[in-house]
């Protein structure tokens, strides 16, 4: 194996241009997929310099999995300058995708030919899952190639242990406070109401964390419908119970903070009767990117509202994408640092088929992704525990809904205000 290269530096592009005949030094590669989140950026720097300062060739794939896989991937040699210029930033240097290959789909070639002994992947569950079935594979070929998984997600719906967040959570978290208690004061010097929808997927750790943040008295996310099934008369009639509940308070504005999850559990005909036409992702999820969630809540409250006569004015907004691109505070910037740094650790000492974490002493940990899968190989997601203490806690004391002492005063506003008892919509009484 040479242990010196041949090479032109292109600025432009940061690339090495190797001359074909050196034979090349071991190398990694690293892969980004799913959305961006805060971070990314942190984690490929992190894990390109250390293996620089290893004496490895760092491989930044543009394009995912579908680049990996294809007959001419897109891919650049990153070096530290490079490195060096991307950690801070917001967003992802290496292009993304949400391709998501099926087994027959992986080949070897790729590995072979940049004789690459470690696969970086940065994603979410689904990227993980493909992380999963793909060192599986490389298993059966007897190929050495290792992979580690640094957990990625604004959802902070990877399963990694009690209260550790993933990267980029915080940093989302941050921006989307800053931006939901500017729309809490605008619903304050304007009498009125938002109706606000958080990006989550199918858990709602966003949407809660923001909406207790900013003390929104509601908040609405799949796991609280433990007991019933979800659908959108109960979600409609708990943002009208916040409504009514406040006016008995002899307060005229507030926000409802709803979790996208929501659309994840609910059944193709309550869908359907929305009126809304749905198209799918490459991972068979709703791309509810498509259409304004926060608008189809806004618009059944508001339809409700008039059936009860009620004249409250409210307005939709939306919370996400504006939030997965933005600069990493410094939480992430650290947390993220020590993931990349950590899967160098882990290399060395032969792990493979796992997450990068931190366990609470501070210490890099492995977490093996076939202990965190379901039947079929896929990342189990992580939801919010709605039967902790500190979950209960804010439903039950920092909201404001109509309970059984309001019955008498609410039927100023509604006919049967056991109807829109909070409790008792979630059968948590």
């Amino acid at each position: 194996m040479c242990n010196f290269a041949v090479y032109f530096y292109d600025y432009d592009k940061y690339k090495y241009i190797f001359n074909k005949s050196i034979i090349m030094k071991e190398a990694v590669a690293i892969l980004c997929a799913g959305g961006p989140a805060p971070g990314i950026n942190t984690v490929v720097s992190s894990v390109t310099k250390i293996f620089n300062n290893n004496g490895y060739n760092v491989i930044g794939i543009n394009g995912g999995y579908k680049s990996l896989f294809a007959d001419e991937p897109a891919f650049e040699f990153l070096d530290f300058e490079y490195a060096d210029q991307i950690y801070s930033r917001g967003g992802s240097a290496l292009k993304m995708s949400r391709y998501k290959p099926k087994d027959d789909e992986f080949n070897v070639d790729f590995f072979k030919k940049n004789n690459v002994k470690l696969l970086v992947t940065i994603g979410g569950d689904d990227t993980a899952s493909t992380a999963n079935r793909l060192a599986k594979y490389l298993a059966k070929q007897k190929l050495d190639v290792k992979n580690i998984h640094v957990p990625k997600t604004i959802d902070n719906d990877l399963p990694l242990p009690e209260g550790t967040p993933t990267f980029g959570y915080h940093s989302a978290k941050e921006e989307g406070v800053r931006i939901s208690s500017t729309i809490y004061e605008d619903a304050r010097t304007s009498g009125n109401w938002f109706v606000v929808s958080a990006m989550g997927r199918e858990a709602g750790h966003l949407a809660f964390g923001i909406g207790t943040a900013c003390h929104y008295p509601m908040i609405i996310i799949p796991e609280m419908f433990n007991k019933t099934k979800i659908t959108f008369d109960k979600i409609t009639r708990m943002v009208v119970s916040s409504m009514v509940k406040r006016r008995l308070l002899g307060i005229d504005y507030g926000v409802a903070m709803i979790s996208e999850g929501v659309f994840h559990f609910m059944s193709d005909q309550e869908i359907i009767d929305t009126g809304i036409n749905f198209t799918y992702d490459d991972h068979g999820h709703p791309e509810l990117g498509n259409v304004s969630k926060s608008h189809i809540f806004n618009m059944l409250t508001q339809q409700h509202l008039k059936s009860l006569r009620i004249n409250v004015k409210s307005r939709p907004e939306e919370i996400g994408y504006e939030l997965r691109c933005c600069r990493p505070i410094a939480y992430d910037l650290d947390y993220a640092t020590r993931l990349g740094l950590g899967v160098y650790d882990l290399f060395v000492k032969g792990e493979t088929g796992c997450m990068s974490t931190i366990d609470r002493s501070g210490n890099i940990t492995p977490l093996y992704l076939k202990d965190v899968e379901d039947e079929n190989g896929k990342v189990i997601p992580r939801l919010v525990n709605i039967e902790s203490e500190g979950v209960q806690t804010i439903f039950r004391n920092n909201l404001h809904y109509i309970t059984k002492e309001d019955y008498r005063a609410a039927k100023k506003y509604v006919k049967n205000p056991e109807e829109y008892d909070f409790l008792k919509i979630l059968k948590w009484d």
